[in-house]
């Protein structure tokens, strides 16, 4: 179990294809951040198989997969999209667009035989990508009088807090990045150091 600020991507993109009753099933993931992300990696992979009979997606993005989304584009309803979608959430996966390309080969598979193949190509596409560990991360904007330097640095270093940007005069002015579930703690030690969060 993760703690509450981590969730699990994917590194990069994966492929893999079988084939069942004559249709090509070709299913492809990717690490996606957003929407136009999404919409973008479609776009593209509608380009070298344009002609194939069904492009079925599904994907789950932000950290709680709070938007997520299967579409059987054509396929009867359930039986794409959804498999895949299940096999997202099966997997612990954020971030992550599963698309499966379909060539009929002439033999009807039936809706129970549809949910199986999409089903196993999401499964198996996902088996194959290489799994990475993401954290939530808070960037904090602080400032604070020149004479508190040398007591904010030892709170920053103290907590190992990535310096993202600094300037340093009578007034400093200070942008660090802070785990999620870190962030109350360090903003209470920063400000008895006497920070003011900008």
């Amino acid at each position: 179990m993760l703690p509450s600020d981590r969730y699990l991507t994917i590194a990069a993109p994966a492929e893999f294809g079988f084939k069942e009753k004559g249709s090509k099933f070709l299913a492809f993931a990717y690490p996606v951040a957003d929407e136009a992300a999404v919409k973008a990696q479609l776009a593209q992979l509608r380009k070298p198989y344009f002609d194939a009979t069904h492009h079925c997606y599904a994907y789950a993005l932000g950290p709680q997969r709070a938007a997520t989304r299967a579409n059987d584009d054509g396929e009867p309803s359930g039986t794409a999209g959804l498999p895949i979608l299940n096999q997202i959430k099966a997997a612990g996966l954020s971030d992550v667009l599963v698309v499966v390309v379909r060539y009929f080969g002439g033999t009807k598979l039936g809706a129970a035989g549809l949910v199986a193949a999409y089903k196993t190509a999401a499964a198996e596409v996902l088996a194959l990508a290489r799994p990475l560990e993401k954290t939530l991360t808070e960037t904090l904007q602080l400032g604070f009088n020149y004479l508190a330097l040398h007591q904010v640095m030892r709170v920053v270093k103290e907590l190992d807090l990535p310096i993202v940007a600094q300037t340093f005069d009578n007034q400093c002015q200070l942008t660090v990045q802070v785990r999620a579930s870190q962030a109350a703690a360090a903003k209470q030690k920063l400000t008895e150091c006497g920070c003011a969060l900008l």
